[in-house]
C-alpha cells in the first residue's frame, strides 16, 4: 500500500507526462470561497446561466460530487505562452474585430478532457485496482479556479481568474475528482496586493469589486452565454470584441513578467490552441459576409460554436457599428432588412452608430 505522499507524486508525474503544464491536488471539501458561489448566484450575477443554479450544492461543496470522493486533481494547460509586451494596451473601442485567445484554435474542452480521461485510466493502471473518478473541463459542477487555488496552482485574482505565479492567467483548468487518498498541496497566498489594473480597465464595469464579477455585464457573457440582445447601454463599450474578452488579463502585471521559463510542448497540445485561419485577426467585412454554412465550416472543432451563428453575427454587428467604417454599411444594411428581428435590431443600432461617427443628424 503506497502512502498518500507517494501516490500524489505519482499522480502529478502522470499528469505532467500527459502534457499538463502544472498540476496540484486539494481535498474535495467546501471552502469559504466555494461557499461564496451561492451568494454570487443570489446577487443575480449568473444571469441566464440556469445550469449554475442546478449544480449549486455541488459547486459549493465538492464532497457531494459523488460517494467516496476524496481528492481533486487540478491540471493547468497554458494557451498563450508568450507574455504580452509591457507597453501593449487593451484593444481600443474602435479597433478591429477581436476574438478571445482561448477560442482561436481547437476546442480546449476536447483537448484537455482527453488528457484528463487518459490520466484517470493511467491512475487506475498505476493503482492496479478500480478507482472512482470523474473528469471535467469547464462543464462540470466544480468551481475550478477555487480548487486550483487550494491545489497550490496560484491564487484567484481580483479579476476572478486563477493567476499562476510563473505562468500567469492564460490557463485552461481541468479537474479530476477521485476517491484516492492523496497528500494535498498548500494554497498560494494572494499576490494582487494593491493593484486594481483589471478593475480599472474593464470597459463595462463588470468587476463590481475585487473578486466579484457581475457576469451579466461581462463581455465574455454578453457575447457568448446570453443568446438575447446585448444591453444597449453596454454596446459601445464592447468595442471590437466579437467573441469573449481578454482585457482584464491583458492589463494584469502577472501576464507581463519577463524572464519567464519557456515551456516545452512535446505533445503539441499548446500548438492546437494557435489561431486557425482568419480567427487570429478577423476582419469585420469577412465576418459580415459569413453565411451559416460558412460559419459551420470555419468553426468546426472550435469553442466558438457555443455562441451559434446568430450570436456571433449579433456581436459582429455591434463591433461594426463601433468601428466607424462607412464601407461596412451595405453589409450591415442587409441584416437591417433581414427577417431575423434580433439581428435587424442590432444592425439598425450599428447604422445609427455609423451615422453618429460621420456626424449625420
Amino acid at each position: 500500500m503506497r502512502s498518500p505522499a507517494r501516490r500524489s507524486r505519482d499522480v502529478k508525474a502522470l499528469a505532467l507526462a500527459l502534457g499538463a503544464d502544472c498540476v496540484g491536488i486539494c481535498p474535495a471539501r467546501a471552502t469559504p470561497e466555494s461557499l461564496r458561489f451561492g451568494e454570487w448566484l443570489d446577487r443575480g450575477y449568473g444571469g441566464v446561466m440556469e445550469y449554475l443554479e442546478r449544480s449549486r450544492s455541488q459547486r459549493e461543496d465538492p464532497a457531494t460530487l459523488f460517494d467516496g470522493v476524496a481528492s481533486l486533481v487540478v491540471v493547468g494547460l497554458l494557451y498563450h505562452q508568450e507574455p504580452q509586451r509591457e507597453e501593449d494596451a487593451p484593444a481600443a473601442a474602435d479597433g478591429p474585430a477581436r476574438v478571445s485567445r482561448y477560442a482561436r484554435g481547437d476546442d480546449y474542452h476536447e483537448v484537455l478532457l482527453d488528457r484528463l480521461r487518459a490520466l484517470g485510466t493511467a491512475i487506475e493502471l498505476r493503482e492496479e485496482r478500480p478507482v472512482s473518478w470523474r473528469a471535467w473541463v469547464d462543464t462540470g459542477p466544480v468551481v475550478e479556479r477555487v480548487a486550483a487555488a487550494y491545489a497550490g496552482l496560484g491564487w484567484v485574482g481580483k479579476n476572478t481568474c486563477l493567476i499562476h505565479p510563473d505562468l500567469g492567467s492564460y490557463l485552461f483548468l481541468g479537474v479530476l475528482a477521485t476517491d484516492l487518498d492523496c497528500e494535498f498541496d498548500e494554497a498560494v497566498a494572494d499576490q494582487c496586493g494593491t493593484c486594481t489594473a483589471c478593475l480599472d480597465a474593464c470597459p463595462t464595469d463588470a468587476l463590481v469589486e475585487s473578486h466579484w464579477l457581475d457576469a451579466t455585464r461581462c463581455i465574455a457573457y454578453t457575447t457568448i452565454e446570453d443568446p438575447g440582445p446585448i444591453p444597449e447601454a453596454l454596446r459601445e463599450a464592447h468595442g471590437g470584441q466579437v467573441y469573449g474578452c481578454d482585457i482584464c488579463q491583458e492589463v494584469c502585471p502577472w501576464n507581463h513578467r519577463r524572464g519567464r521559463t519557456r515551456l516545452e510542448d512535446p505533445l503539441g497540445l499548446r500548438a492546437r490552441f494557435a489561431a486557425r485561419g482568419a480567427w487570429g485577426d478577423p476582419e469585420l467585412r469577412w465576418l459580415l459576409e459569413l453565411d451559416e454554412e460558412a460559419w459551420r465550416r470555419c468553426t468546426r472543432g472550435s469553442a466558438m460554436r457555443r455562441s451559434r451563428y446568430r450570436g456571433l453575427m449579433r456581436n459582429v454587428l455591434v463591433a461594426a457599428g463601433n468601428a466607424g467604417d462607412a464601407s461596412l454599411r451595405p453589409a450591415i444594411e442587409r441584416f437591417a432588412a433581414g427577417e431575423d428581428a434580433l439581428l435587424a435590431e442590432h444592425a439598425r443600432w450599428a447604422l445609427a452608430r455609423l451615422d453618429a461617427s460621420a456626424g449625420v443628424a
